[in-house]
């Protein structure tokens, strides 16, 4: 009877021990062991022979993936839960959501069905949509990166350190101006052109593309220059507007030009052509002026005007302005990430411009990237930041004059008693004000960057100012690297060609005038 009793106890024994293995329960003094399968370390095994061999214990990586799959089994339960949840109170038929959503959903639905000749019979067109939708917003993501992934790779170009190379001239301050000429010489000279650079440019942009055969052909000499701080010019302490038309007057006196000069002012380099018109009026034969910039601030102009010329601006671009005239010190933060990180980037993209499709097509030729890259490397030269702040804040700070103060105006001397009884007789002294000589202006009338609203200002504020439009044309497509264009320009500014002036025995030779000079 205990043999019966003692067998049919190690049966259910060894059942109860195949149906939970280890369960941790002691019967008889033997054990019943606990089973843990994912962190069960087992103490023996069998060969192909049959023989029984110890096996490795586990190791910390398996004991962490054992960890892993636990929790996420655990997570995966949860959210079950939580779904079930969410659906047995508020998407039952009575809970609020379902009442306010049912109608229109069923609606939009109804208005889907026929997507349900293209689906599966077990497709709902407003699932289908949705997955549509996600799908499509997904794609236009990833290629959305992948286009700007590719376009960085390919536009990424280091910046390269040139030797000095430019003529520099020294200025009775004590500062060294860097300077270049090309053309014909001065002595032979019709007309003198000089050329302020504008922002991220140099003297070596002057008339972008210009033909060595036209301005020999026309007679015209051009000078272009590095502004204080930029390329090879010394940085000045206080620079100013004043400051910069005094530079040119130097610079004109030290090449020898002798007669009036024109000026072309191309975009924000347009600001210094009007400090020019403004201080030295009397050494300024004409201007040129291409997209020219004012300041967007200026008081003068009307609510219509400021705001068809800002609505025009990209976000960034009108941060830049803010900063500039609100703390500039914010800018440098972004030079140094942008034309001081050492890297070459497309030009839209580091000045914040909007171009219509005729630039965007211009600015991807190599002989403008070229023209661009060699440029940024003259301008960044010095590698300081502080040239780039003084002049995005001259373009947005109180010039000390307004375009009012460049308008020829008749100005009678009324102090004092003489001039008041000439008055009288109607012989009062009065003279003329202002910039008595031509003001061309061109205007791009597709152009984002400077927009047409800009140039509907200076006509209303100087109405003597030729106004040249030009339908289809952007920012850079008239000016740069355009042939017929510039026989246009010079065509319109000094008339027919006659070529450079002859030299007479009186005359020195270029040659003869630097070595007198010096």
């Amino acid at each position: 009877m205990g043999e019966v009793m003692g067998s049919s106890l190690r049966s259910w024994r060894e059942e109860l021990a195949s149906l939970v293995e280890d369960t941790g329960i002691r019967f008889n003094g033997e054990v019943i062991g606990i089973s843990t399968p994912a962190f069960e370390t087992k103490k023996f095994g069998a060969d192909s022979s049959g023989n029984e061999t110890s096996a490795e214990p586990e190791s910390f990586k398996d004991q962490i993936k054992g960890f892993a799959n636990a929790w996420g089994e655990m997570v995966v339960e949860f959210g079950r839960g939580c779904k079930d949840v969410f659906h047995q109170t508020l998407l039952t038929d009575d809970s609020y959501i379902v009442k306010k959503t049912r109608g229109p959903l069923a609606e939009v639905s109804q208005r889907l069905s026929f997507f349900g000749e293209y689906l599966p019979e077990d497709r709902d067109p407003v699932h289908a949509c949705l997955v549509i939708f996600s799908v499509f917003v997904l794609a236009l993501a990833v290629l959305g990166v992948n286009s700007k992934h590719y376009s960085s790779v390919l536009m990424i170009k280091k910046v390269q350190l040139h030797p000095p190379s430019a003529a520099r001239i020294l200025l009775p301050d004590g500062r060294y101006l860097a300077y270049h000429e090309f053309g014909v010489p001065v002595d032979r000279a019709r007309f003198s052109l000089m050329i302020p650079h504008g922002f991220l440019f140099s003297r070596l942009a002057g008339i972008p593309g210009i033909k060595s055969s036209l301005l020999n052909e026309f007679g015209v000499h051009i000078v272009t220059y590095d502004r204080p701080g930029f390329g090879e010019s010394d940085p000045h302490p206080d620079r100013n507007l004043n400051s910069s038309a005094v530079d040119m007057l130097n610079l004109a006196g030290a090449l020898g030009i002798k007669d009036k000069f024109w000026i072309l002012g191309y975009s924000d380099a347009a600001i210094h052509a009007w400090a020019a018109l403004n201080y030295i009026p009397q050494r300024i034969a004409g201007v040129a002026m291409f997209a020219p910039l004012v300041n967007p601030y200026d008081s003068s102009m009307t609510k219509e005007e400021m705001s068809r010329t800002w609505e025009k601006w990209t976000r960034r671009r009108k941060l830049m302005y803010y900063l500039a005239r609100r703390f500039p010190n914010f800018l440098k933060y972004f030079y140094r990430r942008t034309y001081l990180s050492g890297k070459h980037g497309q030009i839209d993209k580091w000045l914040s411009l909007s171009l219509e499709k005729g630039d965007k097509a211009l600015i991807q030729k190599p002989a403008f990237e070229q023209l661009w890259q060699r440029n940024v490397e003259e301008s960044i030269r010095q590698g300081s930041t502080i040239p780039f702040v003084e002049e995005a804040v001259l373009q947005v700070s109180n010039w000390g004059f307004t375009l009012v103060d460049i308008q020829v105006q008749k100005k009678c001397s009324r102090k004092g008693i003489l001039p008041w009884l000439k008055s009288i007789y109607g012989q009062a002294e009065c003279e003329l004000t202002g910039f008595l000589g031509p003001i061309h202006i061109w205007q791009g009338m597709d152009d984002l960057v400077v927009p047409p609203s800009v140039t509907d200002y200076i006509a209303r504020t100087l109405p003597n100012a030729a106004i040249h439009k030009l339908p289809e044309e952007g920012h850079f497509s008239y000016l740069f690297l355009c042939d017929d264009c510039h026989r246009q320009i010079f065509s319109t500014l000094f008339g027919s060609p006659q070529g450079p002036l002859e030299l007479t025995d009186e005359t020195p030779s270029g040659h003869e005038r630097v070595i007198n000079a010096m």
